[in-house]
């Protein structure tokens, strides 16, 4: 078994407006400092595969038909044997 973590991010040429908001409320907050804020997903999940490469397959699947919209999003993902 495998455990999975997803990041999915916005594509850098698409505005991310949540970015922007939280951008904004960060001046409001005082931190004039922080720049090109983009806001992505955290996903995590287990595999029940044993084997790392069927696994790998499964996560990047699952990842490009349901987890990220493949127009405007990129994702990477790590995996890491559960004993």
């Amino acid at each position: 078994m495998f455990k999975a973590i997803v990041i999915v991010k916005r594509r850098q040429t698409i505005l991310d407006p949540q970015g922007k908001a939280v951008e904004q409320g960060a001046k409001l907050l005082g931190f004039y400092n922080v720049k090109k804020t983009r806001i992505g997903k955290y996903i995590e999940f287990f595999v029940d595969i044993k084997d790392k490469s069927a696994a790998e397959k499964e996560v990047r699947e699952y990842s490009e038909k349901l987890l990220c919209n493949p127009i405007m999003e990129d994702f990477e993902f790590t995996l890491e044997e559960v004993k």
